[in-house]
Parts: C-alpha cells; sequence; structure tokens
C-alpha cells in the first residue's frame, strides 16, 4: 500500500471525526466521557477500571458516530416520512442505547462503591 493512500486514509478519518464534533449527541456523550475521566482521576480508580471505562467509551463514541452516518446516508434515500428509514433509524439509535445503558451501569460499578464511602 502506497504511503500516499494511507495519508489519504487518515486524512478522511480525521475529517470524520471533526464532524462527528458537529453532532449534538456526540457533544454529549464526549462530556460524559470528560465527567468520567475527572471522576476516575479524582477517585484514583484502578488500572482496570481506567480500562473498562476507555474500552466501553471508545465504544458509545464509535456507535454515535455511526448511527450519525447512518442518519445521513437515509437522509440521501428520502427526507419524506418512511416507516422503512424510520426503523432503520431507530435500531442504529438503540444500539447507542443499549451501549450507553451498559456504560452506565459499568460506571455504578466502578464509582458507586467510591461514592458511598466518601459521602455516606
Amino acid at each position: 500500500m502506497k504511503i500516499k493512500t494511507v495519508l489519504n486514509s487518515f486524512k478522511h478519518a480525521f475529517r470524520g471525526i471533526a464532524l462527528a464534533f458537529q453532532e449534538h449527541n456526540f457533544k454529549i456523550h464526549l462530556i460524559m466521557f470528560v465527567l468520567v475521566v475527572i471522576a476516575g482521576s479524582y477517585f484514583s480508580i484502578e488500572d482496570y477500571e481506567w480500562i473498562a471505562i476507555l474500552v466501553i467509551s471508545a465504544l458509545v463514541l464509535s456507535l454515535e458516530v455511526m448511527n450519525s452516518a447512518l442518519e445521513r446516508l437515509c437522509d440521501l434515500y428520502s427526507t419524506e416520512q418512511d416507516n422503512r428509514i424510520k426503523r432503520i433509524k431507530d435500531l442504529a439509535a438503540g444500539a447507542v442505547l443499549l451501549v450507553a445503558v451498559f456504560a452506565i451501569v459499568i460506571g455504578l460499578m466502578i464509582f458507586l462503591p467510591d461514592l458511598l464511602s466518601k459521602y455516606p
């Protein structure tokens, strides 16, 4: 593979990440991630807890980007009311919600004991 092709791939990927920052829901997930990182630093969580947080956060953020991409693709097909497109968008949003719920559960498993011991 040529270096120019690889560099172009990275250029497109970084452009995609920049576009993600324009998405409202991505910003919400990113703010939550920053708050969790601050909490993790404050409570001095263990390395394995950081790994869990980083993996689930990457999953949430990545799925949110994929959800946004899928919504844009569906909008190219039609912006009129179409139950098939609604179903596709709902499924993609449901995937993000599922991962976000698991992220909340992981966050509670990590932070709840610390919160209960520091603030009884």
